[in-house]
């Protein structure tokens, strides 16, 4: 049987996990790719991106209350963004990248923001002419 201290001494990362080394932490990281002044946009969201040598891409996310006023929503579209991150991490070139809630979203679908992020990451993969 494991226990806590088993899993805190485990230096791997859980594959499901959103360990620090893939996230924006500071503020200066997050002024830093939003002075980039690179972005693309879907119906809600604004994908900044500012490339960089380090080896793999790095998530930071902005869900402004006045969007999305209850935090339960909030969360849901933090951790549906996590998630199509994780998914799509290896197949990222090395950049960071801040997604951003720009417009408030009519009802809150769970799929279609979830493929509607889905997208924006892959635009990033491989962009349209």
């Amino acid at each position: 049987m494991s226990s806590a201290s088993d899993a805190a001494s485990d230096p791997q990362p859980r594959p499901a996990a959103f360990p620090k080394q893939y996230r924006l932490l500071r503020k200066d990281e997050y002024g830093a790719v939003f002075a980039f002044r690179r972005a693309l946009r879907s119906r809600h969201f604004l994908l900044h991106y500012r490339p960089h040598e380090a080896a793999g891409a790095r998530l930071g996310l902005v869900v402004a209350k006045r969007f999305v006023r209850r935090s339960v929503d909030r969360n849901l579209l933090r951790r549906l963004a996590r998630e199509e991150f994780r998914l799509l991490r290896a197949d990222l070139s090395s950049s960071d990248l801040v997604l951003r809630l720009a417009v408030k979203p009519s009802a809150l679908d769970r799929q279609a923001m979830a493929e509607e992020i889905r997208r924006l990451l892959r635009k990033l993969i491989s962009p349209q002419p």
